[in-house]
């Protein structure tokens, strides 16, 4: 896929009309004037991706898991399907969040490693993509993209500092016209002015509740802190997104998709909002993705599946239940695969976009069958680590997913060693 933008731009772009100084994120059009300055540092600055995809019903593991560690593992039916990304990821068995259960309820937690997501009273926290947008977010037009696929518009996978759920995109349509389409003058000016109405109507609200505060209980207090979090947050994004308005959408020459309203298409879907991410990547637009598969109520259009899947899930063992339920989870690990080679093939310098972008899949539950939050079957691809093994850890006392959490955060160039519940980095996992 191409895409151009205007040429001869300089690094840093002055808003006038705003009177803020931005700086763009690294383009083709930018590398004459950066090379004229000698300017090397810039050079050497390599972008860093992640992408993080759930599954919410789980992964059959006999199918996923290999039995045996290390490099020389056997393939499993469904990393049979990534054969050719062999080199290219890791596979991990034996690993969970601490202390995050509650069957189904353990899907809010998926990127936060917040314990007891099913008890009443749960708060959540912050989740990995936000917690990194925090740092690199401000270099692309969106900090970060949250995005959705299911049955119905459901959910997210990512959560503010102060534990709110930011909505996720479901239309791949909206997505495309959100990112590409420019739109007139008057009609930025609009939007412009949409933002600013916004931030004052926020800078009204937050008046009144701090005016508030100090008659308010312990629990109330805490409560209003949250809410302060989560105002900073929309504020920040308000601010980002008037300045990016001003500056010109990268042109693309792929068409607008058309959503696919069949909720039944599960896969289909799954490829469309694939291609958006990779085309989101490739343009530069944004560096942190998220996408939530949410395959409840559907009926995927699948030769030889006949019920939801949800209920194969709860398959008692029986033989036709795993025969159906391996034909769907089958047909999304191949999507993942049109987007681990969708993303390798695309070239960015002397890398490909795989080189630099992480591709995290996995799910909240090591068996849906039995609603259990451990073992996780999960996979990390791309990136820039030394792939190509199974790094196998105690199934009864599992390793803390998290570790891999700030093993991410790291290759990203965010200086941490600390996400949740995380005792370190991923042991095993080594950095090119």
């Amino acid at each position: 896929m191409t895409f151009t933008t205007n040429r001869h731009l300089s690094r840093r772009s002055f808003l006038r009309a705003a009177g803020i100084s931005l700086s763009l994120p690294m383009l083709e059009a930018m590398r004459p004037a950066i090379a004229t300055a000698a300017n090397k540092a810039a050079l050497a600055d390599v972008p860093r991706r992640m992408i993080a995809i759930e599954t919410n019903m789980g992964i059959l593991p006999q199918n996923f898991v290999p039995k045996t560690a290390g490099r020389n593992y056997e393939l499993t039916p469904y990393l049979e399907i990534l054969k050719d990304f062999r080199n290219d990821m890791t596979v991990f068995s034996g690993v969970s969040h601490p202390e995050v259960d509650g069957g189904h309820q353990a899907e809010m937690a998926f990127l936060t490693a917040a314990p007891h997501p099913g008890r009443g009273g749960f708060k959540n926290s912050i989740s990995l993509d936000q917690l990194a947008a925090e740092h690199i977010g401000d270099r692309t037009r969106f900090g970060s993209l949250p995005l959705q696929v299911g049955a119905e518009s459901y959910g997210s996978l990512s959560f503010t500092r102060g534990g709110v759920k930011i909505p996720a995109e479901p239309s791949p349509s909206a997505l495309f016209a959100r990112m590409f389409v420019q739109g007139t003058a008057k009609e930025i000016d609009t939007r412009v002015e949409d933002f600013r109405v916004g931030r004052s109507i926020l800078d009204s609200v937050n008046d009144r509740a701090k005016q508030l505060q100090r008659d308010l209980g312990a629990r109330d207090r805490e409560r209003l802190d949250q809410y302060f979090s989560s105002v900073r947050d929309l504020e920040q994004r308000l601010v980002r997104a008037e300045e990016w308005e001003h500056l010109p959408k990268p042109k693309v020459t792929m068409p607008a998709p058309k959503d696919i309203t069949d909720k039944n298409q599960l896969i289909e879907r799954v490829r469309l909002m694939y291609d958006m991410t990779r085309l989101a990547l490739e343009t530069d637009s944004t560096r942190l993705v998220t996408i939530f598969v949410y395959t409840f109520s559907a009926v995927p259009a699948i030769a030889g599946v006949t019920a939801e899947t949800h209920s194969l899930t709860h398959h008692g063992n029986r033989p036709e239940k795993l025969e159906e339920l391996r034909k769907i989870e089958s047909a999304q690990i191949e999507a993942l695969g049109g987007l681990l080679g969708g993303l390798r093939s695309a070239k960015e310098e002397n890398d490909t976009l795989l080189d630099r972008t992480m591709v995290l899949y996995g799910t909240c539950m090591g068996n849906a069958n039995a609603h259990s939050n451990t073992n996780l079957p999960t996979l990390l691809a791309g990136g820039g680590f030394k792939h190509g093994q199974h790094l196998a850890f105690d199934t009864q006392r599992n390793y803390p997913l998290p570790n891999l959490y700030v093993s991410m955060l790291q290759r990203l160039g965010i200086g941490t060693d600390k996400f949740a519940s995380s005792t370190g980095t991923m042991r095993g996992l080594e950095m090119v």
